[in-house]
């Protein structure tokens, strides 16, 4: 059975028509429309590839059409290529200077359909992996739940969740691998400092009493031991557009809402603490980007555990929680009259943008599935690399944002609720991410590459996720894909120069400093 929506209209997996005709034929197919798939198919259709996207919904974009507006771009001399020319685009959408990192939602959606029409790219909407055809170590067939068909030369999986690429058998890993696997310090369970609890909140249904069981949002589990690996990711929220203008929407009261779901939050203000609007930074005059900040908010720590393996009923379940436990959280804190009035007032004062997600109630339709599935390729990019202690000789794009890991779990320690995994660790020097790390193992999958389910650690990925980098894997990916069908063969024949050469001569950024470009 499907789980109902918290919200009017507002599905992670919606319906399509049954296809029609025969099967699609393309040189490259590209299934997922996240930022990094919507410019994987523009620079492989480019590079004269005909292509076909598949969009798992009715938009394009990821997260950077989904809510996404302040962006996470670390050194700003690290981004090139298609990503540079997004940010570019939307400098010239709000008359600014170039670059702008801040996007509303529905402008980065009409620059991304605005890419793929000019280009020619095909674009299936609603589209979801069924299964997929393999012979001697190929993809030769893409099933899509509609009944759908997709046929390539050379197949892109730029889901965040990496499904593609498990379907198709590739080695992959789920959530934090302890410190012992790779020797990283930040690894597996760690302390942590940020969005923690910073005064004494009592845990329990009744205070004073453990035997009564645990408030809602706290996990039974042990804290775990510093470094031990386990299946837990960092947490997932929605992105929300809010607004102080006149017009703001109401938060909205979500089907199934419980305000006792909350009763941790309220014993925490009333401890003297509310830092619900501490990341709620502008992005164009009177609207914001709505994040999670503090040790109650917007993440719904430890409820995605199952996502990245999940079918998608399941993953309905989990997406509709998602939705159900944040606009509870909002409506809460705008209306429970045992709440202080100045919190209540402050909540309201914002709503949610009018001019944003129409279609679902002014909500996101964009779940931030933060880190899902991981390949497991021949180059693991880890912690070392952040560090500088590894230069892979074939990087594709660079990283230089923070290493950012939110909490994974709410656990009770001495009496007191402690959120467990919040890792924000600053790099040594932006690094690079090889081509060996978007490319499964040899005798996996040879035409297939990865360009958000990348080949990295938990820690690195924790840079890597960010959407200008994934912008940048996707073209790289594109790229690729062309020079595969070039030379008839797989994602592995694809000649490393070659590559390099075509990703600078459109403005890819490869090395850093950037001015080694120039002399490689």
């Amino acid at each position: 059975m499907t789980a109902a929506p918290a919200l009017p209209g507002l599905r992670y997996h919606l319906p399509a028509p049954p296809a029609q005709g025969a099967p699609t034929e393309a040189d490259v197919v590209v299934y997922g429309a996240t930022s990094g798939g919507v410019t994987a198919a523009v620079r492989a259709a480019r590079d004269g590839m005909t292509v076909l996207l598949l969009a798992f919904d009715d938009h394009v974009g990821g997260m950077s059409a989904g809510g996404l507006g302040e962006t996470d771009v670390g050194r700003p001399e690290t981004v090139g290529g298609l990503a540079r020319a997004f940010y570019a685009d939307v400098a010239a959408a709000y008359h600014a200077p170039d670059p702008h990192w801040r996007v509303e939602a529905r402008v980065a959606e009409e620059i991304f359909e605005r890419w793929l029409a000019d280009t020619g790219v095909r674009i299936r909407r609603r589209q979801h992996l069924r299964d997929v055809v393999v012979r001697s170590g190929r993809i030769v067939e893409l099933r899509t739940d509609d009944g759908g068909r997709h046929r390539a030369r050379i197949y892109v999986d730029a889901s965040y969740e990496g499904d593609l690429m498990a379907a198709a058998g590739v080695t992959h890993t789920v959530g934090r691998e302890a410190s012992t696997t790779y020797r990283e310090p930040l690894a597996g369970v760690q302390p942590s400092t940020n969005h923690q609890f910073s005064r004494p909140v009592d845990p329990y249904l009744r205070p004073g009493h453990p035997d009564s069981g645990l408030l809602p949002g706290i996990s039974p589990d042990d804290h775990g031991e510093i470094g031990a690996g386990d299946r837990r990711l960092q947490a997932y929220n929605f992105r929300l557009h809010v607004t102080t203008s006149a017009g703001r929407v109401r938060y909205p009261r979500p089907d199934g809402y419980q305000p006792e779901r909350y009763e941790l939050l309220r014993r925490y203000i009333e401890a003297g603490v509310f830092e619900l609007y501490g990341r709620t930074t502008p992005v164009r005059g009177d609207v914001y980007d709505m994040n999670n900040h503090g040790a109650v908010s917007s993440d719904h720590i430890g409820a995605n555990t199952d996502w990245p393996t999940a079918d998608y009923p399941r993953r309905e379940e989990i997406f509709q929680d998602h939705v159900r436990y944040q606009a509870g959280l909002l409506y809460f804190l705008a209306n429970d009259p045992r709440l202080p009035a100045p919190i209540r007032a402050a909540t309201r004062a914002y709503g949610l943008s009018p001019a944003e997600f129409t279609s679902t109630g002014h909500w996101p339709h964009q779940l931030y599935i933060r880190e899902a599935r991981r390949m497991v390729a021949d180059y693991v990019v880890t912690q070392h690399d952040a560090a500088g202690r590894s230069r892979p000789a074939d990087p594709i794009a660079l990283a230089s944002y923070v290493m950012d890991s939110h909490n994974a779990k709410r656990v009770v320690v001495d009496g007191q609720p402690r959120n467990e995994g919040n890792v924000q660790h600053p790099l040594t020097v932006p690094f690079g991410i090889p081509y060996r790390s978007i490319v499964p193992r040899a005798g996996e999958c040879e035409n297939l590459l990865v360009a958000s389910a990348v080949s990295a650690s938990h820690v690195a990925f924790a840079s890597v996720r960010m959407e200008p980098v994934f912008m940048m894997i996707g073209e790289a990916a594109g790229c690729a894909a062309a020079q595969a069908v070039g030379v008839r063969g797989g994602v592995r024949d694809v000649d490393y120069e070659t590559l390099r050469k075509e990703l600078v001569r459109t403005g890819s950024v490869l090395t850093w400093p950037p001015e080694q470009e120039v002399r490689a």
